[in-house]
């Protein structure tokens, strides 16, 4: 069968949307994981434990903290179309752990956003549509209507922070563990501002549209 067939991507995407977790079993899952030195994915290293780890710290700090601006507020809550937010990420993902939080803090404001996540490991073929100049970064969002057509996307990074990896990536050609840690700095001095503005700007795109 073509994967090319936009028929076939619907199919692909609601069988991902059944199979599915909750932001809820996503967290008991990284928690869980966490606990017990462990990581999503078949990479089973050292490296994505210890990010697993530091990744559920990182969220449930912003799961209790995070608080929407009234402004922001009034936007999603006028938001009137029943759609699902797919997001495509992985247990020991870095950028995910500062915008999940805000992706759920949105959804629990409005019920006609529907939020899931898969993992990119378990649910290549998704991935391979959704890709960023070529990659499979993650996280990435998808947007889907009740018929599981993609109507926009989201990722890997809010907007400000693209920006100064792509500035970074030009002048040194890649990006560090030093460069990564610092954006890191840079997720808890912003606090989910870009982020949230990011997604609030998607709720308000009439048409299919990348904020990739």
């Amino acid at each position: 069968m073509d994967v090319r067939k936009p028929k076939y991507h619907q199919e692909l995407l609601k069988d991902a949307i059944d199979s599915a977790m909750s932001y809820r079993e996503f967290r008991e899952l990284v928690s869980e994981l966490a606990k017990n030195n462990g990581t999503t994915g078949p990479e089973q290293s050292e490296a994505y434990k210890n990010y697993t780890t530091l990744n559920d710290r990182r969220m449930k700090r912003w799961d209790k903290t995070l608080r929407i601006p009234d402004d922001h507020l009034d936007i999603i809550k006028h938001f009137d179309q029943k759609v699902y937010w797919l997001v495509i990420t992985e247990s020991w993902c870095g950028d995910a752990a500062p915008s999940l939080p805000v992706m759920n803090k949105i959804a629990e404001e409005n019920e006609n956003i529907a939020l899931r996540i898969i993992l990119r490991s378990d649910s290549p073929e998704v991935m391979d549509l959704f890709l960023t100049d070529g990659k499979q970064s993650i996280p990435k969002l998808v947007v889907l209507d009740q018929d599981y057509k993609a109507i926009s996307t989201w990722g890997p990074l809010p907007t400000k922070a693209a920006e100064i990896a792509a500035a970074y990536k030009a002048e040194h050609g890649v990006l560090t563990a030093e460069f990564k840690e610092e954006l890191q700095h840079w997720f808890n001095a912003d606090k989910g501002k870009d982020v949230l503005l990011d997604l609030v700007e998607l709720l308000t795109l009439k048409e299919v549209g990348d904020r990739s």
